[in-house]
């Protein structure tokens, strides 16, 4: 298994050139992961809605629920 040390190491053997060309790839590669995440978070919550398990709500309602969810979040912090 190569770890990352050994990554670092290879890569500082190319040259510069080719050093670039992989830093894009790489980025490339990860907006990719993200964009495939995102489109399966979505399909997702599309399952659930159109499951009935998610409903509609206003944006001032969604506020709220997300306000709650925060300060539940903040109390279990303080809670440890």
């Amino acid at each position: 298994m190569i770890t990352f040390e050994n990554a670092l190491e290879l890569v500082s053997q190319l040259p510069r050139e080719q050093q670039e060309m992989l830093i894009e790839i790489v980025k490339k590669r990860c907006v990719e992961v993200r964009r495939q995440e995102f489109l399966r978070e979505c399909q997702e919550g599309l399952t659930e809605y159109r499951s009935g398990n998610l409903q509609p709500m206003t944006v001032e309602d969604a506020i709220a629920d997300l306000d709650r969810y925060l300060e539940d979040f903040e109390d279990d912090l303080s809670d440890r």
